[in-house]
């Protein structure tokens, strides 16, 4: 609800142009929950900075979240409300930025229909984050087969969008070397770009897809609080956006590094110290407390947590103040991601075009329109 001092938020025109000549963008997140600090310093974080000097889009990859939730619907659309609302929280701003349900741009799975042709099975089966996610999340032998097919339906999120970059955490670059194999692989066979082509040259020489580069944030892979695994909400280890100040305070309490005493030397290549690192902003601080903790002297891991909770909470206040100012406007929301939808079909369906003439499977003209 809106408190008495803030601001009544409007959703943004439909009027603004997708054709601004400035460099295009798109990530997005598979919504499976609330946002992450993981999430922040892996790839939102980038976001907001390149959300002013370029055309940014941001997909909710919901049709992703049914390859293992298919029996729960009404989940994946809470969370993806939810996770909306951690964007604007953040400061995505959707006036300057199209956020858009992947479920309402066709062209995406019509694209990775074709992609799926110019990817052999087992190079799809080879990526190492698809492998990874099998394991964590022991799928074993039972995974549908729409599980693999959404690391190609990915190659088709991003170029659908004909990007030439994409901000990514180090555990998606693998699913973005994909798509860059796809985008050569497309222009080589129907546009005529040669296999000895630069990537940088692609456009030029007649590719209609640019080879996209990886933005991968100031902290590529976030540990979560258990001190050994990357933070994520399946395993329990995650601090999210949303958390208030005790409960952050409590899960920075609990991060483990094996450290005794204050005045053993402590080994700073450990999740605290990368937690001081990504949050702590006076750089002498920072420099003061490896130096300290390095030589054991006298510095506790409890007060180097003090100060990580501290540097959190304090990133973390106007995040959750302008999330409170969306909490229970699911319309606004709504409104915001069919306005986002409006401007992502727009590129989307151009591409769509472009990628029929070249595969000469144009026939006639196509018109999309959302209600």
């Amino acid at each position: 609800m809106n408190s008495a001092n803030s601001p009544t938020p409007t959703p943004p025109s439909s009027t603004l142009s997708c054709a601004t000549g400035r460099t295009r963008i798109l990530t997005g997140d598979t919504p499976t929950g609330t946002l992450h600090l993981g999430h922040w310093v892996g790839s939102v974080k980038r976001r907001v900075e390149l959300q002013s000097s370029h055309d940014c889009f941001f997909i909710i990859a919901n049709m992703h979240a049914f390859t293992t939730r298919v029996d729960r619907a009404a989940d994946i659309r809470r969370d993806s409300i939810e996770i909306v609302r951690d964007y604007l929280a953040m400061g995505i701003d959707p006036t300057k930025s199209a956020i858009f349900l992947q479920s309402e741009v066709p062209a995406i799975a019509e694209l990775t229909f074709l992609f799926a042709m110019l990817l052999p099975f087992n190079r799809v089966m080879r990526n190492p984050t698809l492998k990874d996610e099998i394991k964590v999340k022991g799928l074993g032998e039972t995974y549908s087969f729409g599980f693999p097919l959404y690391a190609v339906g990915q190659t088709a999120d991003i170029l659908a969008f004909r990007p030439t970059g994409v901000p990514v955490g180090e555990d998606q670059v693998p699913h973005l070397e994909m798509t860059r194999e796809v985008a050569r692989r497309f222009n080589q066979v129907f546009c005529g770009v040669s296999e000895h082509a630069e990537d940088g040259d692609h456009p030029q020489l007649g590719g209609t897809f640019p080879i996209p580069q990886a933005d991968v944030g100031a902290v590529g892979r976030l540990m979560g609080t258990d001190g050994v695994n990357k933070m994520s909400k399946s395993l329990n280890n995650a601090i999210f956006i949303a958390d208030p100040p005790k409960e952050i305070q409590k899960k920075v309490g609990k991060i483990f590094t094996g450290r005794q005493s204050p005045t053993d030397p402590g080994n700073i290549d450990n999740a605290l110290f990368q937690y001081v690192d990504a949050f702590v902003t006076n750089p002498a601080r920072v420099a003061e407390l490896k130096d300290r903790y390095s030589r054991g002297d006298n510095l506790g891991d409890g007060h180097v947590k003090q100060e990580v909770a501290q540097a959190i909470n304090e990133l973390l206040e106007p995040m959750r103040a302008r999330r409170s100012i969306y909490e229970g406007n699911d319309g606004l929301i709504i409104d915001i991601l069919r306005d986002g939808c409006v401007r992502a079909n727009v590129v989307a369906e151009e591409t769509l075009a472009m990628v029929k003439d070249a595969t000469k499977l144009a026939y006639f003209p196509r018109r999309l329109a959302l209600g």
